[in-house]
């Protein structure tokens, strides 16, 4: 749990028990034909829902006899696409070791009423599921961003979850969902009801390092960096000094996208330096949230990005390249820095790698201006829910499918090695239809691994640490397979980024973004508009434009919504803490 919070899941539990007379006397309001008795469980003939008494026990695991069927919808990203169904024999999304594991041992066939190529958060995924929820016509489990939750939520389209969460959610996951406190759980309740179960993200794996190709720093003389003016050094460096050595000035210090923030090329992790934190909310001095983005330490930042930008440390280009875009220049050895988080060393870094086995990345930690410490901003992580259709017959199906998905990972009966990340497909938990996961879990491996490194003894590693071990052991042979897992080695070998997230955790670095509820009244409306035109402006500030420019986006921020944003924000987080 963040260390500071000041909540508990306890709320949620009292919500529970208030609520849970209530859910006994509903029933099922949906068809129960093909639904009998649970012979593997205790649920009744009479109740297969599971959502009437609660004296009953139920089963977490328990198999629906004869099998049932429920139906979503979901994306279907590159990574799946081209490293797990493209590399597996006999499987597809349809029908792979997820789906004949939800059916063999929990009796729920999967059906997917639409799948869209590419990420969750592009424009024709977004469009197909907005599309689907005006149409009313919803599959039985729908998978949610925060502001598509409310919406369902206030049209009494979705069912109430306190109840059957309480009764159906497994020990194991009640554990791994209460890691993040109860900001996943404030966010997908609404009017004291539990509107659907937060997929939790990892509040500590947004965590962002500098990622800077070591070999380039050994050729000119360079040292890591303990300050920004050292950051910006480098990057200099790297654009003026030739460190490909082809005698052309065609190398760029830092990787930059038109979209400015993420996982991958993200400013996050730049702007920090100096005390800049843009997309999450923070206390001022008087306790009261500020929005980090309109702040004035963004000036400086923004300032910086135009000087690098103005003497070609940036791509020319970036303010209309994509990431994949930009991942194509480090490809192919132009860039030399990037900020992003740990698994960048797998995409898009390896690409590197894997065309210049000489090329060595590394990451460090974020520095600040004056030398001290940074703090590392970590943006409220949990953006997905799992809502369920109203009159679905059996709403705790995906409970359970919660439950396996846990289970199969980090229970007593786990097989990690081969629902997790095995060697030939190393994202095949993506298959899986629900993808929660312990919040802390890569640091807790990387402690564990690094205990072996001590010891030496790998004889007690099981789970996901010993399928890491098996990969870190392949790379240090020096085999061709093993040079495909480099990547893996810079996220968890000695000098990996895990060893800085360590650094963070055990120094206190991390600041919270302190806003955690659904998404208030004005921002349904109006945040879409606001971060358009946020990084609309940033880009062109970055591209030359005045810095007075950004005091103008303040104050039609303000205008435009966020000022009306910032009295709601408060008004929650007042409640909150009463």
């Amino acid at each position: 749990m963040k260390s500071g919070k000041p909540r508990s899941i306890l709320a949620l539990g009292t919500v529970i028990l208030l609520t849970a007379a209530l859910a006994a006397c509903r029933g099922n309001n949906g068809d129960n034909s093909g639904a009998g008795g649970n012979a593997e469980s205790s649920e009744s003939a009479a109740d297969p829902s599971g959502s009437g008494s609660t004296t009953e026990t139920a089963d977490p695991l328990g198999k629906y006899d004869p099998p049932i069927e429920i139906t979503t919808v979901r994306n279907l990203s590159d990574v799946v696409e081209n490293n797990v169904l493209g590399v597996l024999k006999d499987e597809t999304l349809e029908d792979n070791r997820w789906s004949r594991l939800y059916e063999d041992k929990l009796g729920i066939k999967i059906k997917y009423n639409w799948v869209i190529e590419g990420d969750e958060n592009s424009d024709q995924y977004l469009q197909k599921m907005n599309v689907t929820l005006a149409s009313g016509d919803l599959p039985d489990v729908i998978p949610v961003n925060a502001t598509q939750l409310k919406q369902l939520a206030d049209s009494g389209q979705i069912e109430d979850m306190t109840a059957l969460y309480d009764k159906y959610a497994s020990p194991l996951l009640k554990n791994i969902l209460s890691e993040e406190g109860s900001g996943p759980f404030d966010a997908a309740t609404f009017d004291g009801k539990l509107m659907a179960i937060p997929q939790i993200g990892s509040s500590i794996e947004q965590a962002q390092f500098v990622w800077i190709r070591t070999d380039w720093l050994d050729k000119l003389g360079l040292k890591p960096p303990k300050t920004m003016n050292d950051v910006l050094a480098i990057s200099k460096a790297f654009a003026e000094k030739d460190p490909d050595g082809n005698n052309k000035k065609d190398t760029y210090g830092l990787a930059v996208t038109k979209d400015l923030w993420g996982g991958s090329m993200g400013l996050e992790g730049f702007m920090a330096g100096y005390g800049a934190y843009p997309n999450i909310w923070l206390e001022d001095s008087s306790g009261k949230l500020e929005y980090g983005s309109v702040q004035p330490e963004m000036k400086k930042g923004l300032q910086a990005l135009q000087a690098m930008y103005k003497n070609g440390e940036l791509d020319q280009e970036f303010g209309v390249k994509e990431g994949t875009k930009i991942a194509e220049v480090i490809s192919n050895g132009k860039i030399g820095m990037e900020f992003g988080q740990q698994w960048n060393s797998i995409w898009p870094l390896q690409l590197n790698k894997n065309n210049d086995p000489d090329a060595q990345w590394q990451a460090f930690p974020i520095v600040s201006e004056s030398g001290a410490p940074a703090k590392i901003p970590l943006k409220f992580s949990t953006t997905k829910f799992f809502a369920v259709r109203k009159g679905a017959a059996h709403p705790e199906a995906v409970i359970k499918l919660f439950n396996m998905h846990v289970e199969k990972n980090w229970g007593e009966t786990q097989e990690n090695e081969y629902y997790y990340a095995p060697q030939d497909a190393e994202s095949v938990w993506q298959l899986s239809t629900v993808q929660p996961a312990p919040p802390k879990k890569n640091l807790e491996l990387f402690r564990t691994l690094e205990e072996v490194r001590k010891t030496g003894d790998k004889s007690k590693l099981t789970g996901e640490a010993k399928a890491i071990q098996q990969k870190l052991d392949a790379y240090a042979s020096g085999s061709k397979e093993g040079f495909a897992l480099w990547g893996w080695e810079r996220i968890y070998g000695p000098e990996g980024a895990e060893s800085v997230v360590d650094q963070y955790d055990k120094g206190n670095q991390f600041i919270y973004d302190k806003f955690e509820g659904a998404p208030t009244a004005t921002m349904v409306e109006r945040q879409s508009t606001l971060e358009k035109m946020q990084n609309e402006v940033f880009v062109k500030i970055i591209l030359g434009a005045p810095i007075d420019e950004f005091d103008k986006f303040v104050e039609d921020w303000n205008k435009l919504g966020g000022e009306q944003i910032t009295q709601e924000v408060n008004d929650y987080y007042a409640s909150m803490k009463k």
